[in-house]
Order: C-alpha cells, then sequence, then structure tokens
C-alpha cells in the first residue's frame, strides 16, 4: 500500500500536458493559456480623461481664471486641433485628451457660463488623465502561460487579442462497473442500487476536460474488457469506477492488467479510498476508483482533479488548500490519511471554522451532500482539539 504522497507524485509525474489549440476569445472562458499572452497595442491607446469636465493648461488653471471654452471632446469622437492659449474643452470619461492640454479639472471644480469657464481651483500637470499605456503598452506579458481564463483574465485578454493559444482540455471516460447498478431514473430490482458517482464525477470534472459517460458495465470479464479496451483508445483519462477490491467479482484489476495498463500502484493509506488504482497504457492514464460514492469523489477530488490540471498547464495542480481551526474536536486516526466530511463556516465574528462531520461511512450520501470542504487529519495523527489548525480542500461550490 503506498502513502498518499507518493499516490500523488506519480501520478502527477505522469500527467503531461497535452499541446496547445487556438481558440476564438468569446470560447476561451475557463480555459487555460498554453502560451504567455504578449500586449499587441497600448492600453489606453491615447492620453485619455478619467473624469468629465475641462481639458486645458494646468499653467492657466488657477483658480479664478476664466478660459473661452473651444469645443468638445467625447469618447469616440475627439476634439480636432489644438487647445490654444487661455482655452479649455469640455470632455468625457475616456476621451483622448486635446493636443495643447495637460490636465482635466473635473466639472465639480468650475463655473460655466456661456462660452467660457471660470476655474475654482488650482489643476497640475497629469491631474485627472490616464497616460497612455498606463495599464500596459505593446510588448508587456499580460497574462503567463498556465493563467487560468477567469473572467477577470478575460477582460485584460480581449484588449489585446481577438484568439487564444490554450492547453488542450483532456479528454475523460468514465465507465461505471457492478450488475447492482441502474442508471438515474430507473427503479432499482431486488439488491440493487441507483449510480450515482458518474455524475458526480462529471460534475466535478466537466470545467476542466471533454467528459464522457460510457455508462454502466456489469459484471461480465468480455464486457468489461471491450469497453475498457474501446475507452484506452480514444481518451486521455479513463477512469473506472467500481470493481476496485479484491472480491470474486472485482474484475477490474485483471481486466486492466489484460488489456495492457501497467498500473503503478493499487491501494492508498487513504480512507476513504484505499482501493484506489493508477497506471498507464500508451499515453492515457488509467484510474480505478472504489465504488462507494464517498470514496469515489474523495479519491477523485485528492488524486484525479490534480492530474487534470497537470495536463493542462496549471501551476501547482495539487494545490489551493487552507488551514482553518476546528470547531469541535476530532478523535486519533490509524495509519491510513483521513479525509473527514465537513463544512466550513464562519463564526459571527467572521472566523471561518471547519467543523467536522461525525458521519464517516463511505456510501453515506446525505452527509456528502452537505459537506463543502474535506478535512485532512495525517496519517497515526493522535487527535486534535475545537481550536487546532488543520489543513482543509475546498469542494466545489455552486
Amino acid at each position: 500500500m503506498i502513502s498518499v504522497g507518493d499516490a500523488l507524485a506519480k501520478i502527477l509525474a505522469r500527467a503531461r500536458p497535452l499541446g496547445p489549440e487556438t481558440v476564438a476569445i468569446a470560447d476561451a472562458a475557463g480555459r487555460v493559456l498554453a502560451a504567455p499572452l504578449v500586449a499587441a497595442l497600448d492600453n489606453p491607446p491615447f492620453d485619455a480623461s478619467a473624469m468629465d469636465g475641462f481639458a486645458l493648461r494646468a499653467a492657466e488653471a488657477t483658480a479664478g481664471a476664466r478660459l473661452e471654452l473651444a469645443g468638445l471632446a467625447q469618447a469616440g469622437a475627439p476634439f480636432a486641433g489644438e487647445i490654444g492659449p487661455a482655452r479649455c474643452v469640455r470632455i468625457f470619461t475616456g476621451a483622448p485628451v486635446p493636443h495643447g492640454a495637460d490636465a482635466v479639472v473635473m466639472q465639480e471644480m468650475t463655473e460655466p457660463a456661456g462660452d467660457a469657464v471660470t476655474i475654482t481651483a488650482d489643476a497640475a500637470v497629469g491631474q485627472n488623465i490616464r497616460p497612455r499605456g498606463n495599464d500596459f503598452s505593446a510588448g508587456d506579458e499580460l497574462l503567463p502561460a498556465g493563467a487560468a481564463l477567469t473572467p477577470q483574465a478575460l477582460a485584460l485578454a480581449a484588449a489585446s487579442a481577438a484568439s487564444l493559444q490554450v492547453a488542450r482540455r483532456p479528454t475523460v471516460a468514465l465507465i461505471s462497473t457492478g450488475d447492482e447498478l441502474v442508471a438515474p431514473g430507473r427503479t432499482p430490482g431486488p439488491s440493487q442500487i441507483v449510480a450515482s458517482n458518474a455524475l458526480a464525477l462529471n460534475s466535478l470534472l466537466a470545467p476542466f476536460a471533454a467528459v464522457t459517460d460510457r455508462g454502466i458495465v456489469g459484471d461480465d470479464e468480455a464486457a468489461l474488457g471491450a469497453a475498457v479496451s474501446a475507452a484506452l483508445g480514444s481518451a486521455d483519462i479513463l477512469i473506472t469506477i467500481g470493481g476496485a477490491s479484491v472480491g470474486d467479482r472485482d474484475l477490474v484489476p485483471a481486466i486492466l492488467d489484460g488489456a495492457g495498463v501497467a498500473l503503478d500502484f493499487r491501494r492508498v493509506a487513504m480512507r476513504p479510498g484505499k482501493p484506489l488504482m493508477f497506471g498507464i497504457r500508451g499515453d492515457t492514464l488509467v484510474f480505478g476508483l472504489p465504488g462507494n460514492p464517498v470514496s469515489a469523489l474523495v479519491t477523485a477530488v485528492v488524486m484525479v482533479l490534480p492530474a487534470v490540471k497537470a495536463m493542462l498547464g496549471l501551476p501547482d495542480p495539487a494545490g489551493g488548500r487552507l488551514r482553518a481551526p476546528l470547531a469541535a474536536a476530532i478523535p486519533a486516526n490509524g495509519p491510513r490519511r483521513h479525509f473527514l466530511r465537513g463544512r466550513l463556516e464562519p463564526d459571527p465574528d467572521g472566523t471561518w471554522r471547519a467543523h467536522p462531520f461525525s458521519q464517516t461511512d463511505s456510501a453515506h450520501l446525505s452527509s456528502l451532500a452537505r459537506a463543502n470542504a474535506l478535512i485532512v487529519q495525517p496519517e497515526d495523527d493522535p487527535g486534535r482539539i475545537e481550536g487546532d489548525l488543520v489543513e482543509v480542500i475546498g469542494l466545489p461550490a455552486f
């Protein structure tokens, strides 16, 4: 049995970026840059007014000065010509600053009267002006390779590019196994249960990968072998769910071996999720997840999701963990790292605390649904008291 740290290291060593593809910026939301984004132009592309007011020469803008109004400058409709002595231009936010002007006095500091304006406060050179290139200049690196294209990153990228070079998203095939499973929406027969794991894993991975649910395959060696072989030939990642333990009807290890999958490990010192397999065939990563729903989702969060992120070229694919004080004590742990279900919630004083659940049954769906975090308890931990700092992994939240 391998440790959690060693298992994750083996997985990430195999998870390589898949290479770039170019997409229109309108289709780039949620993608990951495969190459640095370099600015093609200056932003702003001209000296721009940061206020509604009057563009003028700062040396002439002293309290009580009266300037002649020479015209109007609006965003998209600049003032033509140059501002002469003792003159000013009515200007609106975002408009180019006219030639000859070196300051903008906001309208609240003026007293317009017909074709003239009286200045009520002294102005300084550069006042209320966004200089050309103040945000970025042509040739600047705007975003590094590996940057996630969040809404705020896309706003920056759109100011300079119509298309982006992004990492290809891995394709993921899900196969649920077991005669006891029926698809959601069907009535289970005697000794059957509804299969929920594929839906949960699809939801977890879909923001980062192209996921295909290949359905449920019963405990039949030929059918399962055919399904695994087909998936291995068409996906970057194959995930089997269930049949990963050592019972007579746990067929997946032998099927993977027969399909030429070289397994790096078969069990991990974690709970839930000990019967977790990982290996490769060619360029395809293969995960054999346990069938209990809590075990399946926890192993996917801890092991599969970092692999997907690594294949996208994201830096620190296993990162994003927090530390928070416990809201209640947790008992001693054994030799396997424990990922407890829990909730991160704020106290009235605003302090976020980790509330552990006492429920540890790996088939208990209602406690899984209430959890928004996994509390990480190290191997052979002697137990923790309320207030102790613990590592926390956030679970996806809508």
